[in-house]
Formats: structure tokens, C-alpha cells, sequence
């Protein structure tokens, strides 16, 4: 028998570890996190259970992981879809509608994944969360920030903020107001991204140059 390249054996571990990432999305979207174990995790993804350890420190890591590159893909879609744009400010919208839209079609995964954040363990910074801000910081480049070191973490602040409004139980803020306010806080007209129905809360936007 023929070892196995070491390119190869790169890629299978590489579609482990995006196995047990998306079981950890699709599981804790359903169940949430305290009903999901790493062994449903494992045997979601077809895994040993012994490799979940291998890859990810715990299962707060894991979840942060498989959030972020969630984020990632929807952010990624939502950027390149057609028409493709190289428009900052069209860029910049459509990147705070994906961001959003998660909050709103995902609730109880985000609600999880925002907890978690504001845990003892912290912001996980691993090459998911590494792809998201490469990605969240050439929007900010794009839309024309002269300081993306400092727009950008802006930016992550503002978009964390609106989700967690989102999911407040108890008194969630209506997603309209919030683009409705990060729209105007960067001269975004209402129009750019994928607007909701009904039109901007509380009656005529703003146009901006």
C-alpha cells in the first residue's frame, strides 16, 4: 500500500475539522449549547471522538470556531454574490445585512456563540475568526477608511453590539432601526445592501452623497 502524500493526509484533516465544524453549527442551532455534547459533535461528523480534542481545546473554542467561519461564508456569499461590486459603500452594506441576518435567521446559535464570548475563555482567536477580520477589514478598505486599523475594529464592535440588541430576551431591538442607525452612522443610503420590506423605520432616510 502507498503512503499517503503529506498533501493529501493535509486535506483530509482539513475536511475534518470543516466536518466538525459544521456539526457544531447545525447541532447548537438546534439543541443549543448545553444539549450539545462532543460526542454528538463526533458522531455528526463521522469523527472519532478523540479528534474533536485534537483540534479544539473545548467545546466553548469549538463553537467560537465554527461561528467565525459561519461568519465567514455568509459574509463571503453576501460580498461576491451577483452583481458583483467593487463599491465600498455597496460592500459595506451588504456585509452589515449578512451580519444581521444571521442574528435574525439564527437566533439561538448566535445568542450561544455572543454568551460564550463574554465568558471567562474569552474571544477565541483562531484562523476562523483570522479569515473573518481579513475579510471585515478590506470592506473597511474598500468602503475608503484612511485608518482600517482602527475603522476596523469599530466596525466589529458596532456589528457585535447590533446582534446582541437583536437577541436581548426580553427587549429586542427591531433589526430596521439597527441598520437603520449603522446605515446613517456611515452615509449608507437605505437602498444599498438588501434592504428590508416596508421601508426605513420612522419615515424618510436620509440620502447621502
Amino acid at each position: 500500500m502507498v503512503p499517503r502524500s503529506a498533501s493529501v493526509n493535509e486535506e483530509l484533516r482539513r475536511r475534518s475539522r470543516e466536518r466538525l465544524l459544521q456539526s457544531t453549527v447545525e447541532l447548537v442551532a438546534s439543541r443549543g449549547y448545553e444539549a450539545t455534547t462532543l460526542g454528538d459533535i463526533a458522531d455528526r461528523a463521522g469523527a472519532a471522538r478523540g479528534l474533536v480534542s485534537y483540534y479544539f481545546p473545548g467545546k466553548r473554542q469549538l463553537l467560537q470556531s465554527a461561528v467565525h467561519r459561519l461568519l465567514h461564508l455568509t459574509l463571503d456569499a453576501a460580498l461576491e454574490r451577483e452583481p458583483r461590486t467593487d463599491d465600498g459603500r455597496e460592500r459595506l452594506a451588504r456585509a452589515i445585512d449578512a451580519i444581521l441576518g444571521l442574528a435574525r435567521d439564527e437566533p439561538l446559535l448566535m445568542r450561544n456563540h455572543m454568551a460564550g464570548i463574554l465568558t471567562a475563555e474569552g474571544f477565541v482567536r483562531c484562523p476562523e475568526q483570522q479569515r473573518l477580520a481579513e475579510l471585515l477589514r478590506d470592506t473597511v478598505a474598500r468602503y475608503g477608511s484612511a485608518d482600517v486599523d482602527a475603522d476596523y475594529p469599530l466596525l466589529r464592535a458596532l456589528l457585535m453590539g447590533a446582534v446582541v440588541a437583536i437577541l436581548l430576551p426580553g427587549a429586542p431591538m427591531p433589526e430596521a432601526r439597527l441598520r437603520a442607525e449603522l446605515f446613517q452612522r456611515y452615509g449608507l443610503d437605505w437602498e444599498l445592501g438588501v434592504p428590508p420590506d416596508g421601508g426605513p423605520p420612522g419615515g424618510t432616510f436620509p440620502s447621502h452623497p
